[in-house]
């Protein structure tokens, strides 16, 4: 894959009220999540590095033992095995997640 559309990338629904859509080389991918508003993603850690980066909406984002409300034009780097998760505020939000290595288990 070179050019796409996101809005043409397969979606999945991770959990009610979450969908995803990703692209990917081989050492890099790019996940884009709709958030339902009170959707709440539990906290969770896994290998890879991440870049979480709000383009629309706001969150409540927690990593490790710090919360803080993300907004549109804002992000948070979270290092590999580092306890993460958040809580979408009262209204759809848009996320772009950047991951190294890829998840395979989000091809």
């Amino acid at each position: 894959m070179t050019f796409f559309h996101v809005a043409d990338l397969p979606s999945v629904e991770m959990l009610p009220g979450v969908i995803r859509r990703a692209v990917w080389l081989d050492n890099v991918m790019v996940t884009f999540f709709e958030f339902e508003p009170n959707t709440v993603v539990p906290t969770h850690d896994h290998p890879h590095e991440q870049i979480t980066y709000v383009v629309e909406g706001e969150m409540e984002f927690t990593l490790g033992e710090e919360t803080r409300r993300l907004r549109a034009g804002e992000g948070v780097c979270i290092p590999p095995n580092t306890p993460h998760g958040a809580r979408i505020l009262d209204r759809r939000t848009f996320v772009l997640d950047a991951w190294h290595p890829p998840r395979e288990d989000y091809k």
